[in-house]
This record gives structure tokens, C-alpha cells and sequence, in this order.
């Protein structure tokens, strides 16, 4: 491991400084290409504009006319969290908005797979439905498409995955991604443009005189659901998507969120007064997932849709319930997994550029989480098979890959399938995350297609793990309140979270429930505890530590401590 500080351009930090930010803040911002206060102004204001993002403005007019008519509306949703929170966005949007008619499907992982597939077209039309709206998922779904359409089904797409060199023949489609679309936040979630097809309904309706803007229906109580779904999505936290976290972050805190939201904080023993987006990404995403990944993601949604709080809080239960299950399954196939990915190598060997896992036992649900947990240990782009549990499908497997910086995994995905014809029967995603299905026996081929592409994109640099951080932390920071500090700014992928970086000295250390080191750390010349979650390599007495500042409570006292992120040794 290469650990490695951010530049701090000395005029931004200078310049952000004088206008009163917080020093240690406006150095980390500055290091985050922040370079002046105005962008970090999350006012809503200050979101870019709904008519920029190519199809809202049709899209509003598609969905107002649906509504004077009484037509029914029936949303698609995906099933993750941002899928989730999709779903319950439009849903309570569209309903907020006057629309009489809202119903929503959401897919089975196992027997549907993943998008609007022809059979789960049939199944809204047999619904009653007249207009099918896509969330978090679509760009892809030409068939589907297609066929709902030749049922009499209007369509409107809301995505925002990558599309391929066809889209879908859709009434509208509305996708930052898609050509054409010159709207400047291209990493925002599903649940985010599903957001904007909102608001730019909001003022079609207000255009047609259904409501002025004074007694217009305020859409920013669905903010802390797109705040949740931009957070788990893990999509890059540009200034856009930051404003619209940093908004429902902080409905959250004043305690104005749905009960079901209100209710995975309480199960997950988290505070809503204190909320962070490590309690979205970590906290409340991963319960929401467990739903669609063992279970039926309709819990997940209905949860987030339940005004009832009783009701709410007995769907927050039994997801928690399936997440520690989620846990137990994934612990398993994390073993194994890493033993057979750890069999593709000798001892002090290189990893091949690309690692492939498939267990017959697998369990189709983990295996993002599992493919993940191999790049993390092995940094290298990996992917995790299972068989398919869909009923004639078994001789197909389901996997899920995830990437390292410098390896675009989608577009990896496209030359694999221009080079082995046939062998991807269905792929799609995005640069850090994509999944795909081939049949079992080109298991070796995808493999072989992979690795190739794989060693010829990938460099040594591009294959030693860097970890970049904020550099030393300066003594006087060391302090449990400026930890609060911290956690109330939002941090994600794109704009990650202060890790600092020296050499410090070990006083002593011991291993925790098996599987953490416990430190005594000198600091600066002061004594500091520290932990290191998930390792237990003894550390040299003296070595550079990369650490996130952190603080737990004793005796009702607040100490800090550092969380060690990495070493280099």
C-alpha cells in the first residue's frame, strides 16, 4: 500500500478561510477541489435546474395529462436501495401531487432479474395500468420496452445507467446519461432524476393552474428519501448531489423524515438529531438492501412508504432481521470466496489482473457485497458468480463485479462481448460496478476475456493500492468536538472523507474479538488509543498510519480515537 496526500492548493484553503470556514475544513475542502464558499452554499436554490436534464419537460407534460385524465400509473422500481427509494419518491411525489391512481412492482431478483423484462411488462398491463414509469433502471430495457408499448402502455424511462449504442423505443426517456443530454451532474441516482421529473411536474401543473406557488405541495419532504437512495447508491457526490444529501441530511436531523426512515434509525441504535451519511451508506442502506437481496424488496419500499408508524416500525424489525441474516450468508461466502481467489496465486505472487469466484453454494444475493470484499483485499477488479435459483435458468450464472480506480468495469464488460460472441448473454452497469449473466459452461471464457482486458488497461501503478489522505492532523484538532464537526459535513465517493496521514509510534497493541488490533498510539508526543477494525497484523513500533479521526464514549466521557485505515510498512 501506497499511501499518498492530497494537494492543497494554498489559495483555496487561504481564500475559503477568510470567509470564515473553519480552518482544518477549508483545508480538506480546498483538497476536494472546493475553491470558493458559494459552492459549498446547499441552499435548493442553488440544484441545478430541472429543465436541463434532457426529457423532464416532456415528461411533465406526459404525467400531467395522465393525471387529468385519471389514468393509473404504475412504477418499476429496481431492487436496491436506490431502486427503493426511487420508488417511494414517485410514488409519494406523485400523489402529493394530485395523481389519484399510483401503484408500483418491483422485480424478483431470483425469478425476474434485473429491469423492465417483456413478462414483468404483461404484469402491469394485467395490473390495470395505463402508464408505466421506470425508476432506477430501463435505459437498458428495449424489449421490455417494446413490448409494453405494443400492449398500449405509455412509457416513460426515469434512469441513470449508462445507456448502449440502442436505446429503448420509450414515449420519453429521462437520463442525464442518455446522448444529448447536457445536464451537468451525470453521477446523479435514480432516485435523484426521478426527483427532478418531479419538480419540473410540479411546475407543469403549476403552469396549467392547478396550484400557484403558494399553495403549491412542498416536494422537500421527499428530500431525506433522495438524501438515503444518493448516499447508498454510492454514485460520486458532485456539488449537485451534495446539495440535494446536505437537504435531507438535514430534514433528517430536525427529525422531518418518513416513520419508516425514523424507525431503521431506532432499529439500527443510530440518532436522527445527529444523523451522517456514514448512518445512510452504512446504517439504513444495507437494510434496505437485504430485502431485495434475500428477500422481496417490497418490504423496503412499503417501509418507506408506511405513514403508520406502528406499521413502520414492524417493517423496520423484520428487515433488520433479514440484515443480520444478509450478514450471516455473506461472512460464509467471504471466506470461501477469498480461499478460492487466494488459489489463483502463489504464495508471494501477484494476484492475476482480474479475479473470478464461482461456488456452486453461492447465494445470487451476496455476491456484489462478496465481489467488493475481494477488491477491497486484493485491489484488483473482481467478479462473483452464482448459480441462477430462477426456475429454468439454472444452468445460467448471475455475477457481480466491482472495480478499482483506472478500470472502467462496464466498458470492460463491451469488449469482453465483442470478443467472445455469446458468451455475456446480459451485462450492464456502471465504471466502478456492473453485473452480468453467462451461461455456465463460458464461466472460463469470460474469464480468460476479462483477464485479458484486464492486463491490457491495467498498469503497476494503476495495480498498487494508494490511499489518499489529508496529511498530519495538527494536535489541537485531536478533540471530541471537532469529530462532531466533521460528521455533520457531507463525505462520499467523489468527495471522501477526511483520512489523515503520519508516522506515529505504537505503544502497544492486542487483538479484539479475534479479528481487530487495539492500539496505544503516540501522537505528536501524546498518548491516543486507536483501532483497527477487520485486521490483525502486528504493526513495527514506529509506522505511517492513515486514520480517521473518531470518538466513543466511557463512563459517559468522550474520548477520541483514531480509526486506522492503513499502513505502510
Amino acid at each position: 500500500m501506497k499511501i499518498v496526500a492530497r494537494e492543497i492548493p494554498p489559495r483555496a484553503a487561504w481564500a475559503l478561510e477568510q470567509a470564515g470556514v473553519h480552518p482544518l475544513l477549508a483545508r480538506l475542502f480546498a483538497a476536494r477541489g472546493v475553491a470558493a464558499k458559494d459552492e459549498l452554499d446547499d441552499g435548493l436554490a442553488r440544484l441545478l435546474p430541472p429543465a436541463g436534464m434532457k426529457g423532464t419537460a416532456e415528461a411533465a407534460v406526459l404525467l400531467a395529462d395522465a393525471m387529468a385524465q385519471n389514468k393509473r400509473l404504475c412504477i418499476v422500481a429496481d431492487y436496491d436501495c436506490d431502486g427503493a427509494t426511487a420508488c417511494a419518491v414517485a410514488v409519494r411525489g406523485l400523489r402529493l401531487l394530485g395523481a389519484q391512481n399510483v401503484s408500483y412492482l418491483v422485480p424478483d431478483r431470483v425469478v425476474d432479474g434485473y429491469g423492465l423484462t417483456p413478462p414483468i411488462a404483461q404484469r402491469v398491463k394485467a395490473s390495470g395500468a395505463d402508464v408505466l414509469i421506470t425508476v432506477d433502471n430501463g435505459i437498458a430495457s428495449v424489449d421490455g420496452v417494446r413490448v409494453a408499448r405494443e400492449l398500449g402502455l405509455q412509457v416513460l424511462v426515469t434512469d441513470h445507467h449508462l445507456p448502449a449504442a440502442e436505446l429503448p423505443l420509450a414515449d420519453v426517456i429521462v437520463n442525464p446519461n442518455q446522448p444529448g443530454c447536457s445536464f451537468e451532474s451525470k453521477s446523479i441516482a435514480g432516485v435523484g432524476v426521478m426527483f427532478y421529473v418531479l419538480l419540473a411536474l410540479r411546475a407543469e401543473l403549476r403552469q396549467r393552474g392547478v396550484f400557484d406557488a403558494a399553495s403549491q405541495p412542498k416536494l422537500d419532504a421527499l428530500l431525506p428519501l433522495v438524501a438515503l437512495g444518493t448516499v447508498a447508491d454510492v454514485v460520486k457526490l458532485d456539488a449537485n448531489n451534495r446539495r440535494l444529501v446536505a437537504q435531507g441530511l438535514k430534514r433528517v436531523r430536525a427529525g422531518a423524515l418518513p416513520p419508516g426512515m425514523s424507525s431503521l434509525f431506532e432499529v439500527a441504535g443510530r440518532k436522527t438529531a445527529v444523523a451522517t451519511t456514514f448512518d445512510f451508506g452504512f446504517a439504513l442502506g444495507p437494510r434496505i438492501n437485504a430485502a431485495g437481496r434475500l428477500s422481496d424488496m417490497t418490504l423496503g419500499i412499503e417501509c418507506l412508504l408506511s405513514d403508520d408508524p406502528a406499521r413502520a416500525e414492524e417493517l423496520a424489525r423484520t428487515l433488520d432481521g433479514i440484515n443480520r441474516e444478509r450478514r450471516e450468508i455473506e461472512g460464509e461466502m467471504r471466506e470461501q470466496a477469498f480461499d478460492i481467489a487466494e488459489s489463483l496465486f502463489d504464495e508471494g505472487d501477484e494476484p492475476p489482473p482480474a479475479i473470478c469466484v464461482f461456488d456452486p453454494d453461492f447465494h445470487e444475493g451476496v455476491v456484489g457485497i462478496v465481489a467488493s470484499r475481494i477488491k477491497d483485499k486484493l485491489h484488483r477488479p473482481s467478479f462473483v458468480f452464482a448459480a441462477s435459483q430462477a426456475p429454468g435458468k439454472e444452468h445460467e450464472l448471475k455475477g457481480s463485479g466491482r472495480s478499482i480506480p483506472g478500470f472502467h468495469l462496464r466498458d470492460a464488460l463491451d469488449l469482453v462481448a465483442k470478443r467472445y460472441p455469446g458468451v455475456l448473454l446480459r451485462f450492464g452497469g456502471h465504471a466502478m460496478a456492473a453485473g452480468c449473466t453467462i451461461a455456465e459452461e463460458h464461466l472460463d471464457a469470460f474469464e480468460q476475456g476479462l483477464n485479458e482486458v484486464a492486463q491490457e488497461w491495467l498498469d503497476a501503478a494503476t495495480l498498487t493500492r494508494r490511499l489518499e489522505t489529508d496529511g498530519p492532523l495538527s494536535p489541537e484538532y485531536r478533540r471530541a468536538d471537532m469529530v462532531d464537526t466533521l460528521h455533520r459535513e457531507v463525505w462520499g465517493q467523489g468527495f471522501a472523507p477526511p483520512t489523515f496521514s503520519e508516522e506515529v509510534e505504537v505503544i502497544s497493541q492486542r487483538l479484539v474479538g479475534e479479528k481487530h488490533l487495539a492500539l496505544k498510539l503516540k501522537h505528536q508526543g501524546q498518548p491516543v488509543d486507536g483501532i483497527w477494525f477487520g485486521h490483525t497484523e502486528p504493526l513495527p513500533q514506529r509506522v505511517l498510519l492513515a486514520f480517521r479521526l473518531d470518538a466513543d464514549e466511557w463512563q459517559g466521557v468522550r474520548r477520541v480515537r483514531f480509526l486506522v485505515e492503513g499502513a505502510e510498512v
